[in-house]
């Protein structure tokens, strides 16, 4: 008998494949039990309060009333892959055929891990933008590639010539480029996505972006990678209805590109889940067919606890990265503790009340003194964790 995959231990001990030894529980589930643990406000991870877009449930609801609860076509229905080609038209100036240049996916995660497993062999490298979502590191995991970083330097969180082409090689497949960025709120500029672009023209690479915040921005605009000067044919962009229209149980996510592109991530994830949700999906048509208005509220609302979370965080004396997008404020630690981040969280959890994401989630080695708070919260949730805050004494915290 041929012998079994590596393992990080005996396949008694461990049947765990070495490669995802070092990963482990999810962050956000280990201090989501914690928040349930000591009954903290959970301002770790971003999970919206109130039920979501209306308009997209009334729909869904209906379209489970009336039978469409049956597997959808692989691609996905045909109402969503022509909402979605009207977006990209109608927000982003691209052109997409809803037949063969879009796919849906169960959540952007999926899409993540699907165009990396496609498109990477053993022993590729992908380049990420560090900090970043801690999804990232295991997809190129699933693919046996390697992930090679580049900084970006905060409290600015732009990112260097120098540090660009250092994480490049020949063995470089795919760039990963977040914007509007979690866990940090940037929006990168035409500047520096010309800069990649130039890097992924010269070397042949594809650049895989992920766009999920594109609607969430409060200073500054969005602007895709695709629509750059020839990075249709190289680009692939990710984006899900879970964080505009706060639908984030619902998981429905789309990747679009070059049909040859996204024949490829087709191929992977026809075996992962097949197809996502039909009667989500066509609550997610209508949402995305909203008019202008209701797009600018979302974004609108979102500025208003974005605005109210961050002010109070500085007068408690923490220094708050500004986000100009998303749904997380960046804190730097240092102005209060002396402590790592992961020490000072948990604590903050069972002595404050209140869950806050270490920033070693996102960067394991530059991190270590910052952590990722959510605003995505009712702005009562986030005037009572306030208040937590400013009872007790956060230099004290976690000794």
């Amino acid at each position: 008998m041929p012998p079994g995959p590596a393992s990080a231990e005996t396949a008694l001990g461990s049947p765990l494949v070495e490669r995802f030894g070092a990963f482990g529980e999810t962050v956000f589930t280990t201090f989501s039990a914690l928040a349930a643990q000591t009954g903290a406000i959970n301002l770790g991870q971003g999970v919206p309060d109130g039920p979501g877009l209306p308009l997209a449930i009334e729909v869904a609801a209906g379209a489970m009333a009336q039978g469409r609860n049956q597997y959808p076509p692989l691609a996905g229905t045909p109402e969503l892959l022509t909402a979605i080609a009207a977006h990209q038209r109608r927000f982003r100036g691209i052109e997409l055929d809803p037949e063969r240049a879009i796919l849906v996916t169960v959540g952007a995660t999926e899409a993540m891990a699907a165009a990396v497993t496609a498109l990477c062999e053993p022993g590729d490298e992908v380049v990420v933008f560090e900090p970043c979502y801690d999804a990232y590191a295991p997809a190129v995991a699933m693919a046996q590639g390697v992930v090679r970083t580049v900084a970006l330097e905060a409290p600015a969180y732009t990112f260097t010539d120098a540090a660009l082409d250092a994480a490049i090689s020949e063995r470089t497949r795919l760039v990963v480029v977040n914007t509007p960025h979690n866990p940090t709120g940037r929006v990168f500029g035409r500047p520096e996505l010309e800069r990649i672009a130039d890097r992924c023209r010269r070397h042949d690479l594809v650049c895989l972006v992920d766009e999920v915040y594109e609607h969430l921005i409060f200073e500054g605009a969005h602007l895709s990678m695709a629509s750059l000067d020839a990075m249709a044919e190289r680009t692939l962009s990710i984006s899900s209805a879970a964080k505009t229209f706060s639908l984030t149980g619902w998981k429905i996510g789309w990747i679009t590109g070059t049909p040859e592109l996204i024949s490829a991530v087709r191929t992977v994830k026809q075996y992962l889940t097949f197809a996502a949700g039909t009667p989500l999906q066509l609550g997610v048509a209508a949402a995305l067919g909203t008019d202008d208005a209701t797009y600018a509220a979302i974004a609108d609302d979102l500025k208003v606890r974005r605005d109210l979370l961050c002010s109070g965080l500085r007068q408690l004396g923490l220094e708050v990265h500004l986000p100009a997008a998303g749904y997380f404020a960046m804190v730097d630690l240092t102005s209060v503790t002396d402590l790592d981040a992961d020490t000072w969280c948990r604590a903050l959890g069972r002595e404050a009340g209140v869950i806050a994401i270490p920033g070693s989630a996102f960067a394991p080695s530059s991190g270590t003194h910052l952590a990722r708070f959510a605003f995505c919260k009712g702005e009562s949730v986030l005037a009572a964790a306030l208040e937590r805050l400013a009872a007790v004494d956060l230099s004290a915290i976690g000794r």
